[in-house]
């Protein structure tokens, strides 16, 4: 049983005739009249326990976006069932409104919407539906709480999506598809084509000038059309992503997870690689396998991207690295670009990858992409007092410590990028088409 605030207020009422009268019986029984009203109220007002629930909506919404999710309400009782309803979802969700009113006539069905705009990735539940009978007096009615499960998989925002059209037009030079003075390099044969101004004079196939031409001509005649050998980039090469999700994956730097921004690298680099002609890999890796994409192309591979990212958070345990040679084996036994997304913080917290590296980078092509602090950046900068100057040291040690052990993955064969979160996806993106450029997968 539940009672409302105009119970309340018609109990209070009853000091009025006990300050007139200065007679606390007459008081005592105006209470037991509100309580015999509020015991009639409730038992006229509808059983929440005859309602029957049920949910629709859609199973997944993209993080930042919303989705409207619907609860039908059927009364099966013999009343009318006035009242409130609570959809409990969890906080994360961003379910508005909280509470809703409901007028439903006995035997009818009504729909009650809300609105999700979640704020955290993962799976969001709903197990509870909380209804508020109240009686046709309003001073008191019946609650239950009713189970009713219900969820939806809030994806990967995939912000860095935004950089994805100029980094397929720097592709499209490469491949040579678009008309520029100077032709993308790589290193797969194309085509033949006449030489044109401003071509390297490296690039020219004599002996196909020469065929073109028919053979050496007499003295005085025209010179032979020059040749010149076109090229593009390689395809169908690998990349292997590994996604370090252990401990240190969990930090927040500007306001986003190292995990996430991780992710965020790896949908786009995916992205532009497989529209490059390249397979694509993905492994979220701590001390187990969280989660793996393999042999996807096309929009299904975005599509598995976002929904096996989706549920993941950091394990609060240390990363075995150990065991990453032998999963990047188990993905591909040609030569790759392996790309790890891990911290680059402390010699002491990637001793295991400094040591699990040259395993690597004796066969593969090692990109390690690694998030920095922009806060590090401003610390440093700052020495207005005493405690900033403090602080200004720890940051500049923390700095030289990320420095140490990048030119020590540098030295073991592996490249470096590192960047702001917001900078990292487009960084990871302009390495690939550089290496493509460079004809290094």
């Amino acid at each position: 049983m539940a009672v409302t605030g105009w119970f309340v207020a018609l109990v209070a009422l009853g000091a009025v005739p006990v300050v007139l009268l200065a007679n606390g019986w007459a008081y005592v029984g105006w209470v037991g009249l509100c309580l015999v009203l509020m015991a009639v109220d409730a038992a006229l007002a509808a059983s929440p326990r005859a309602t029957s629930l049920a949910r629709s909506g859609p199973d997944r919404v993209r993080l930042t976006e919303q989705a409207e999710v619907t609860l039908l309400v059927t009364n099966g009782s013999r009343r009318r069932l006035r009242g409130v309803i609570r959809d409990a979802w969890e906080p994360s969700a961003g379910a508005t409104p909280r509470r809703q009113r409901i007028d439903v006539p006995a035997g009818e069905r009504r729909a009650v919407r809300s609105v999700l705009r979640p704020w955290r990735r993962g799976e969001r539940r709903a197990a509870m539906v909380t209804i508020r009978a109240i009686g046709p007096m309003r001073l008191a009615g019946r609650q239950a709480s009713i189970r009713v499960p219900g969820g939806i998989r809030v994806l990967p925002e995939f912000s860095a999506r935004r950089h994805l059209p100029s980094r397929l037009a720097r592709l499209r030079e490469l491949d040579g598809r678009t008309s520029l003075m100077v032709r993308g390099q790589g290193t797969e044969f194309d085509s033949l084509r006449e030489y044109v101004r401003g071509d390297d004079v490296r690039s020219i196939d004599w002996r196909a000038t020469a065929r073109r031409a028919g053979g050496p001509g007499p003295a005085g005649s025209p010179a032979p059309t020059l040749m010149v050998r076109t090229w593009r980039p390689e395809r169908d090469r690998h990349v292997v992503v590994i996604v370090d999700s252990g401990r240190t994956a969990a930090a927040r730097i500007a306001d986003e997870t190292r995990i996430d921004t991780a992710f965020e690298s790896t949908l786009l680099l995916s992205a532009l690689a497989d529209r490059a002609g390249d397979r694509v890999d993905v492994a979220v890796f701590d001390r187990r396998v969280r989660g793996r994409v393999q042999g996807a192309r096309g929009a299904d591979l975005l599509a598995k991207l976002v929904d096996t990212m989706a549920p993941i958070d950091p394990e609060l345990l240390e990363t075995d690295w150990t065991a990453v040679p032998s999963l990047v084996r188990s993905m591909t036994s040609q030569r790759a670009l392996v790309v790890i997304a891990t911290p680059l913080d402390s010699p002491g917290s990637t001793r295991g990858l400094l040591a699990m590296l040259p395993q690597l980078t004796h066969k593969h092509l090692v990109l390690v992409a690694a998030v920095t602090d922009p806060a590090l950046l401003s610390a440093a900068a700052d020495r207005s007092d005493r405690a900033s100057v403090y602080r200004a040291a720890a940051a500049e040690r923390a700095m030289l410590d990320a420095q140490r052990v990048a030119a020590a993955v540098k030295r073991l064969g592996a490249d470096v990028v590192t960047a702001a979160p917001l900078d990292l996806p487009p960084a990871v993106a302009d390495r690939y088409l550089a290496y493509k450029a460079a004809g290094r997968l």
